[in-house]
């Protein structure tokens, strides 16, 4: 599959079978987070891969809503920044993340992010805090995101390029 390919086969993927993500599997999707460019090479990530069924569970529940299905996943990568490093931590973590799912596309894995930073529970805790207590993250880290990966449940169409809303590419000029 060549990178276009790629690009327009990744969707998110929120069901899962309850088929494992092998070894072999997490060791590639590793390597491509610790691949992915940081400002001023800082590399101000980091990745804690998570294959617990409790922790999974636990993690599911640490913001109100849109983290249910990760209950499912049998692995949840957890995207972290270190705060101190960089002030463009959020950019770095996120462009890890992009790389940790497009990966697991290459692999005929599924993936969908979820959104940590700046969500919480009804109750007005942070997400953050939430994973920061279950995971034993220090502070001076911010989690921005979890990456729920499986095998898929369902295939989903790709992206058909004549159907891309183009109108929002402009040129020279808004």
């Amino acid at each position: 599959m060549n990178f276009t390919e790629l690009m327009l086969s990744r969707r998110s993927c929120r069901k899962f079978t309850d088929a494992k993500v092998t070894e072999s599997q997490i060791e590639a999707l590793k390597q491509v987070a610790l691949c992915a460019p940081t400002s001023k090479n800082c590399q101000s990530w980091e990745f804690i891969f998570v294959t617990d069924a409790a922790l999974i569970e636990a993690l599911s529940k640490s913001k109100s809503q849109g983290a249910a299905f990760l209950a499912s996943a049998p692995l949840a990568v957890v995207v972290v920044g270190n705060t101190a490093r960089t002030d463009v931590w959020v950019e770095d973590a996120s462009i890890a993340a992009t790389f940790i799912q497009l990966k697991a596309e290459e692999l005929g894995l599924g993936s969908c992010w979820v959104q940590m930073r700046e969500r919480g529970t009804d109750d007005g805790r942070r997400a953050t805090d939430n994973i920061a207590e279950l995971l034993g993250i220090p502070s001076g880290y911010e989690v921005e995101c979890v990456i729920a990966v499986g095998h898929k449940l369902h295939e989903r169409s790709p992206y058909e390029v004549d159907k891309l809303p183009t109108e929002h590419i402009h040129e020279n000029k808004f």
